[in-house]
């Protein structure tokens, strides 16, 4: 049975079974949140030992997507681009020649299939095709820059569809799950100026996560002694990322922080957070520390400006292991099945979409930073940083400097340096932004 578009201005057919009125509360666990090519909606959960199933069919509509029966007891989900064919009784999972495992088995419910929550949860999100699950509200959201014009049609003898008009009350978040203590909302409250215009050059207001690397029990590299006090990488991290808030904000983006304080974030969550609070770019700051076995170790010194991809030299690796070692000062946590070869794998495919987009974003900074910063420029490079991985935007990892070279610990450690780099970051965002704005205005001509 193929799943047929309908032409504006139609609504979307809903199964009332599933579907449940926006105005309702729904805790965690009985229902998600669906933000598709229609309107808001809340998708009722069949209950299950693994977190719930969703009707397969309606979760591909709702999302701009196909599914067809291929056969008795076969089903093939199309989403832009991706396909995946799935079996009634099976726990698996085929896509593009690798074999997915499910948390449970697809089967039908009521005589529609369903299929684990945690294919939109964990698995398609990181197909990198504009569908991005968000732990936080438990919402399921396509990307309004891949939503396409028509939606689906309903499938043949389904019921009307449920909506709701714009005089009911506005839905109401399901509750969070009890939050990790890291990713907390009050260790970060998002700063949106009231009433803000929007900037010259844009057509609507951006947000930017701005990450500031390491933080409590993890200081990050040492660096070195400036004025008699050892200058450790949380703190100067910290320190230009809240200027670089300041400077954000005064040329009219919102803002969002990890962290204000001198507290730890754990490396998987920064990327999650950025997701969660719908962030538009997503910057983290660090500071380099050179090789010990290097000849003249402390002489190394200068900024380079990173994004996700495979590293092509034995620096790149060796700046990717060292940022990525922050995870040996986290709390252990039970193993998940999201470390596994296949989890990188299609993590890399997640970040597809925003390759070129984060490539240009440090191309940018890099560029500004050179205006600024007293050492030498060491270029944009790739690597596989994890805090990147989980952030479903363009997203950078700047090295402002050398910890271990005292001329750049100096500057970095000054009120002027830390301002001039956050000044100039600040004005490459909105440099990549007037960019990136008429590129999609352009497209959607």
């Amino acid at each position: 049975m193929s799943v047929r578009r309908l032409r504006r201005p139609a609504l979307l057919g809903l199964l009332l079974a599933t579907v449940v009125a926006l105005g309702a509360s729904t805790p965690p666990g009985l229902a998600i949140r669906v933000k598709g090519v229609s309107a808001d909606t809340v998708l009722q959960l069949a209950p299950s030992d693994a977190g719930g199933m969703v009707p397969l069919e309606v979760i591909a509509r709702l999302l701009g997507g196909t599914c067809d029966s291929t056969a008795p007891g076969r089903w093939r989900l199309g989403l832009y681009g991706a396909t995946l064919e799935l079996v009634d009784g099976s726990p698996f999972a085929a896509y593009n020649g690798y074999t997915l495992p499910l948390l449970e088995a697809t089967r039908r419910i009521d005589g529609r299939p369903h299929v684990t929550l945690q294919l939109f949860s964990e698995i398609i999100p990181r197909f990198g095709i504009g569908i991005l699950w968000d732990k936080a509200r438990w919402e399921v959201r396509l990307f309004q820059s891949i939503a396409r014009r028509s939606v689906p049609q309903p499938l043949a003898g389904e019921p009307p569809a449920v909506t709701v008009s714009a005089t009911e009350p506005a839905p109401r978040t399901p509750p969070r799950p009890s939050p990790a203590s890291s990713t907390t909302p009050a260790n970060a409250p998002a700063r949106v100026p009231a009433s803000a215009p929007v900037p010259t050059g844009l057509s609507r207001r951006y947000r930017v996560v701005v990450d500031a690397g390491h933080g409590g029990v993890d200081p990050g590299n040492p660096g070195t002694i400036v004025n008699g006090k050892r200058v450790r990488e949380s703190q100067l991290t910290l320190a230009i990322a809240l200027r670089l808030e300041k400077e954000l904000e005064r040329l009219g983006i919102d803002v969002y922080m990890t962290r204000r304080t001198d507290t730890l974030i754990a490396r998987d969550d920064r990327g999650s957070i950025a997701n969660a609070q719908k962030g538009d770019l997503f910057i983290s700051i660090h500071t380099n520390a050179a090789n010990p076995n290097w000849k003249n170790a402390s002489g190394a010194r200068g900024f380079e400006t990173y994004f996700l991809s495979t590293a092509r030299t034995e620096d790149e690796r060796r700046v990717a292991a060292m940022e990525n070692d922050v995870v040996r000062f986290e709390a252990p946590t039970a193993p998940d099945g999201k470390e596994d070869p296949l989890s990188f794998i299609l993590a890399d495919l997640a970040q597809n979409e925003h390759l070129r987009e984060s490539s240009d974003l440090a191309a940018t900074i890099q560029q500004k930073l050179g205006g600024t910063h007293p050492g030498p420029d060491r270029g944009v490079k790739q690597a596989g940083f994890a805090v990147l991985a989980r952030a479903y935007m363009p997203a950078v990892l700047v090295e402002i400097g050398f910890g271990t070279n005292k001329a750049d610990a100096t500057w970095m450690a000054s009120a002027a340096g830390q301002q001039a780099a956050a000044e100039a970051m600040a004005e490459a965002t909105l440099e990549y932004l007037r960019h990136y704005d008429r590129r999609t205005r352009a497209s959607q001509r």
